[in-house]
């Protein structure tokens, strides 16, 4: 998220950046809202988190967090869509630096494949830096297959999807 929020926000100012995403994690009604995160934890501590949202609300979402940057560091959003209607999107998904590389990742990752493709019977996508092999890897073995190429703030992405079908 570091390098799309800088992008959002013209500047490469750490803690400006946390407090924009912060922001928005406390508020209502926009993509990076606490109302679509999932999280995990391991006693009272949160170990890992993943943003999910219905892509058909990604305008919706999407303006609170144009119109703050427009007041707040005067500049209009220019981003391309990652999403769109009848796809559950992943945002972002991050675990502690504690807890990497114990599977964790891939614990959020079946929950929410369950919930959103096999409960909801949904399309779950997200998409992946392609310099990110690890990572695609991760996704390609729990069933993701790649629907296509996109860029994304000016990164290149693949936007892979699960589907009961797929």
């Amino acid at each position: 998220m570091e390098d799309i929020i800088y992008e959002f926000i013209g500047e490469s100012d750490k803690e400006k950046a946390i407090a924009f995403l912060i922001h928005f994690a406390q508020s209502t009604g926009n993509q990076y809202s606490y109302q679509n995160c999932y999280v995990m934890v391991s006693g009272a501590e949160i170990i890992a988190a993943a943003n999910v949202y219905d892509g058909a609300k990604l305008h919706a979402y999407r303006q609170p967090i144009a119109d703050y940057i427009a007041t707040r560091f005067n500049r209009e959003l220019i981003v391309e869509d990652e999403t769109q209607a009848g796809e559950y999107y992943i945002d972002s998904i991050g675990v502690s630096e504690r807890f990497q590389g114990k599977g964790i990742g891939s614990e959020i990752l079946k929950f929410l494949i369950d919930e959103h493709v096999i409960r909801r019977k949904g399309i779950l996508g997200l998409l992946v830096d392609k310099e990110n092999i690890k990572a695609k890897k991760l996704y390609l073995k729990l069933g993701f297959c790649t629907v296509n190429e996109m860029m994304l703030t000016g990164m290149r992405m693949e936007h892979l999807q699960i589907s009961i079908g797929s």
